[in-house]
């Protein structure tokens, strides 16, 4: 008579599906932990980013980066002299940074001659100005800093034109680099263009070697671009008059 086998039996389908279960949290748990190793990566960067881009360099640096004159007015709060100094009557259009973080400060259509000395301004030309209470020299100013940089920039006043605020933010030339309307987008400021009135397209020449045709003729083209330097108002007034254009400028047969 055969008898049958009461030796315990090994339960397969219950090893697999446990091995399958701990596979499975495994790989939840180390997805987890690559996760918050990315998000944690991934918020260094950004702020090593922003504190870059908005934090004073060490002094070290500043020292040999900056002149005798820009240190003294920017990191000690100097004062430069008056007509002495690169702005003070600069009436080129273009845009004012700080010398020492790049941040834009102020804009040539909101300069003007105060008679100071200094560079004047009625207004800033971007929220990177911040106002600080000055008690030095047994007076009470308000003093003007870069947002970012932290530089001594100024003062502010409130005997400025009464038609354009009231204000005038006295500057040290020092404190500032100046960037040309005509290099805004090679120095990284093409979104300020706006603030001269500039249109979308400039006037490229097509070179001599470049031009079409078994003659060379150098004509001009019109290719769109951000910013367009417009024309001197005499130029403008003459166009209105005459919408054709100039006529030394049209293509010659021969």
């Amino acid at each position: 008579m055969l008898q049958r086998d009461e030796s315990p039996r090994p339960r397969w389908g219950w090893i697999i599906g446990s091995a399958a279960v701990a596979m499975l949290l495994t790989a939840v748990a180390l997805a987890q932990t690559l996760g918050r190793q990315e998000d944690a990566v991934s918020t260094a960067t950004s702020s090593s980013s922003t504190t870059a881009t908005i934090s004073r360099p060490r002094d070290a640096e500043l020292k040999k980066r900056l002149t005798p004159e820009q240190y003294r007015v920017t990191q000690q709060c100097g004062t430069e002299p008056p007509f002495r100094n690169a702005y003070w009557d600069n009436h080129e259009p273009g845009l004012y940074v700080d010398v020492v973080s790049g941040e834009p400060l102020f804009s040539s259509t909101d300069k003007f001659d105060s008679g100071t000395g200094w560079p004047s301004f009625t207004q800033p030309a971007a929220p990177n100005v911040v106002e600080k209470r000055d008690i030095s020299h047994g007076m009470t100013r308000v003093e003007v800093r870069s947002k970012g940089g932290d530089s001594h920039l100024g003062h502010v006043f409130d005997d400025g034109p009464p038609d354009k605020g009231g204000m005038r933010y006295c500057i040290n030339s020092a404190a500032l680099r100046f960037i040309p309307v005509m290099d805004l987008i090679q120095e990284g400021y093409g979104q300020y263009a706006g603030l001269f009135g500039l249109a979308g397209v400039t006037v490229a020449t097509t070179p001599a070697s470049a031009a079409p045709g078994p003659r060379s003729t150098g004509a001009t083209e019109v290719q769109t671009r951000e910013v367009a330097i417009l024309a001197e108002d005499y130029h403008q007034d003459y166009l209105k008059k005459h919408p054709g254009g100039y006529t030394c400028h049209f293509l010659r047969p021969w």
